[in-house]
Formats: C-alpha cells, sequence, structure tokens
C-alpha cells in the first residue's frame, strides 16, 4: 500500500472530507483547508492531494504534515437519473443535447471535490441556466467515453441519433463531445447525415467545470444559441479568443484543434469561420451556408473501416505500407511534406499498392495551403502511380470522407472522382491568403 493511502486510513479519511491540514514549510506552520482529493493513481503516493476553495488542487507531502483535522465528512452521492426533463416553454425552440464524454457537461461534486457527468434537465439548468432562457433543452446521453476512445461505430450511433432527434420535431441539436477527437466526428456526421435542414453543433471545454478558468458554460451556452440559428450544418463551437468575449462557429469538415490547452484551441484551416457567437447575438462571417429547411435528415452511414493515415518523414519505409496492403486495408491516406511528397524511395510502394486495388490519397502535413503533385518530380511520379491528391482538405478529413468513399464503391475511377467532389465544404475551390494562422 502506498504511503498517502496508508496516511489516510491511519487518519480516517475519505475522499470528500473537508480537511484542515498543519504543513511545516521551512521553520513556518503553514495552514490549508480543502476537500481530500482520490490519490493520483501514476504519482509515488507521497502527497495528499486537496481542492481548495478556488477550484485548484494543491498535494502536500505527507512527511511535512503536522496535523490533520477533520471539519466536515462527505456525504455520499445520490444516484444520477439521466432522463429527468423540465416542463417545456412556449414560444422557445427545442434543442436536444446528445452526450457523448468529455468535461463540456460536467459539474463539480463539493462534497467529493470531484467532477462528474451533469447530464440531466435539472443538473444542466443549475450549471448553465441560460440555456434554458434560449430554447427548451432535452439531454440524451448516450454514450460516456474519451474522446480519443472514439470510433467509427460510434459516429454511426450518434448520426442516427442526431437524425432521430432532427426528425422528431427538434429545431437543433448539440453534441458534448470530448476535444481532442471532435474534429474527426465532425468530419463523420458532415457526410453521413444527408439533406440536413437544421443545425447540428459539436461542443467541448478545454477545462473541466472544477477549474476558475472554465470555458464549459459559454461554449455550451453558445452551442445552444448556434443550434436555435439558420445554419443547417454540422459546426463545431469553441472560445474564439483567450477571453470569455466570442465563440466561434466552424465548419465541420474544416476545423482542427491547433493547441493542447489553450480555450481558443480550435482554428477553421484554410477557410473562414461560419460565425462569431457573442452573448446576446450570432454574427455571421459569411453567407455560402446551407439554410435552414424542411425534409427529413437521411444517415449514409457506409464506411470502410479499414482505412488508415500514414505519415512522411525522412527515412520512412515502403515495408509500413506494404504491411498495410497485405493486411487487407482499402485505403491509405498518406500526410506528405510541402506540396504532398514522399520520398522516391516510397513510390514504388504506392505503385504496389494502387495496383492491387487500395486508394492512396494524398494530403499535406503542412495543413495550411493545398496539394499540388505537377510541380516537383516525386510529386508527379506519385500521380504516375495513381495517387489520388486531396486538394486542401484536411488529413483527418480526407482519412473520414475515404472511409465514407469506399463504403460505396471500390472502383478506383469513381473513388478518385469522390475524392476530389465537395461534399460538405471540405474542399475551398481556392487558397484564400488571409486564412492563414498568424
Amino acid at each position: 500500500m502506498r504511503k498517502v493511502e496508508e496516511f489516510m486510513r491511519k487518519h480516517n479519511l475519505g475522499v470528500g472530507d473537508l480537511v484542515r491540514i498543519l504543513k511545516w514549510e521551512g521553520n513556518e506552520l503553514l495552514a490549508f483547508e480543502g476537500l481530500v482529493m482520490p490519490p493520483y493513481e501514476l504519482s509515488p503516493g507521497e502527497t495528499l492531494t486537496i481542492k481548495l476553495d478556488n477550484g485548484y488542487n494543491i498535494g502536500i507531502l505527507i512527511d511535512a504534515i503536522e496535523k490533520v483535522e477533520v471539519l466536515e465528512k462527505a456525504a455520499k452521492r445520490p444516484r444520477m437519473a439521466f432522463q429527468e426533463v423540465l416542463p417545456r416553454k412556449e414560444g422557445l425552440p427545442n434543442v436536444t443535447i446528445l452526450g457523448t464524454g468529455g468535461t463540456i457537461a460536467s459539474r463539480v461534486d463539493y462534497k467529493t471535490g470531484a467532477v462528474h457527468p451533469a447530464f440531466t434537465a435539472e443538473e444542466l439548468a443549475k450549471a448553465v441556466p441560460e440555456i434554458f432562457e434560449m430554447a427548451n433543452v432535452t439531454p440524451k446521453l448516450i454514450m460516456n467515453i474519451l474522446s480519443e476512445d472514439m470510433k467509427p461505430a460510434y459516429w454511426k450511433r450518434i448520426a442516427h441519433e442526431v437524425a432521430k432527434a432532427l426528425n422528431s420535431g427538434e429545431d437543433g441539436v448539440v453534441i458534448a463531445h470530448g476535444t481532442d477527437t471532435m474534429g474527426y466526428t465532425a468530419s463523420a456526421l458532415s457526410f453521413m447525415l444527408g439533406n440536413l435542414t437544421k443545425p447540428v453543433v459539436l461542443v467541448g471545454a478545454q477545462r473541466s467545470s472544477d477549474r476558475p478558468s472554465s470555458d464549459s458554460a459559454m461554449n455550451l451556452t453558445c452551442a445552444v444559441r448556434m443550434a436555435t440559428s439558420d445554419v443547417a450544418e454540422v459546426m463545431v463551437v469553441m472560445h474564439g479568443e483567450t477571453s470569455d468575449t466570442y465563440c466561434l462557429a466552424h465548419r465541420g469538415t474544416k476545423v482542427r484543434k491547433m493547441h493542447t490547452s489553450r480555450r481558443d484551441a480550435f482554428r477553421s484551416i484554410n477557410d473562414v469561420p461560419i460565425a462569431k457567437i457573442w452573448k446576446d447575438r450570432i454574427e455571421l462571417l459569411r453567407d455560402d451556408y446551407r439554410r435552414r429547411g424542411e425534409g427529413e435528415v437521411g444517415v449514409d452511414d457506409r464506411m470502410e473501416e479499414k482505412v488508415a493515415i500514414l505519415k512522411a518523414y525522412p527515412g520512412v519505409s515502403g515495408e509500413i505500407l506494404d504491411f498495410l496492403v497485405d493486411r487487407g486495408y482499402k485505403g491509405v491516406v498518406i500526410e506528405g511534406t510541402g506540396l504532398g511528397h514522399v520520398s522516391q524511395d516510397f513510390i514504388p510502394h504506392v505503385e504496389r499498392a494502387v495496383q492491387e486495388g487500395v486508394a492512396v490519397c494524398v494530403t499535406s502535413q503542412c495543413l495550411y495551403g493545398r496539394v499540388n503533385l505537377n510541380v516537383y518530380s516525386n510529386g508527379r511520379k506519385l500521380l504516375r502511380a495513381g495517387a489520388i491528391p486531396c486538394e486542401d482538405m484536411l488529413p483527418e478529413t480526407a482519412y473520414v470522407k475515404l472511409m465514407w468513399v469506399l463504403g460505396h464503391t471500390d472502383d478506383p475511377e469513381e473513388v478518385s472522382k469522390m475524392m476530389l467532389t465537395n461534399y460538405a465544404g471540405e474542399i475551398t475551390p481556392y487558397t484564400r491568403f488571409d486564412t492563414f494562422l498568424r
């Protein structure tokens, strides 16, 4: 047993207990009050973690603790009921919030100091009351996973839940999602949701609601506002700058998480965001968006899952591509260097893959700009080998799109034609000089 666990047992400390701790720091005796947190699983177990009133956690070395006083024992947390709803108000639009996991829909349990999903209407009303002034909100938790555990089967499930809500009369859908793979899910839904007539908004949080700098409440408020708008597209709504001024609505096929922790981590790549969402209004930044309309939303979820992304780098071996071909993969997206290049040693392996019926698509790891395989010799060789240049598509968008395309056809000419057809705003007609991230 680790030292911290022995210490908690010796002093009868439980997670969520409110404690006062005296500890030595040099010759000074300091006092701290806070809630006992679960021991950090990757630590050596020599510190006791408590959550202070300001929302931050601190670790206190066990050997430096002079005295521990339990001020209040933690109460047991009641079981949550995810099906609760609130009465609907006349005159307000109806929005369903689908929960998939992540920190956007969460609350702090101040009896334990932990963060838990907040996915009943009652809990959401307490956490973010503003959204209930904008719409009649119906929450539904369909899964509770980390975003890195997302997979194509879950995309299909989300798509069907979205269509079900919209076709039953909801005016818009918000999807609470972890930020790390939100761009992939947004792309998948953009291709799978046919005849989209109402807004579908993915939203997440970079910082959980137990932190003073949390972005979850504002992001969710902006997402619900966007879900009541006239924009009938799949969008990602997140902070537009580091302060709490406005959020941005990004097209689902052109958005990427560009920072690990900043609140304004999401950017539209090679494109302009659809809108700014202020606290009291929506400012549209373009007029070429799909408008709200009538008709039933369909789901075309035919996806070929044996598709991979492969990054080009100095010294990359063509054996990696051969391995994918030999394992039965049907498509590969190559993140090429610069304009979409790979080494000349790699090109014969591309040629072999294409000859064996594998679709090979080329994007650029530069992200900004577009692929052009006609400029340099290796690019032209790639074209002759049968590679498909993917214009200015993001690698993850090309990956999802190739899965969707191969779910519909395995004919090489048709695959190439579909990959170069703009279905959901994934390809811009020309490169704009004003979209480069500066």
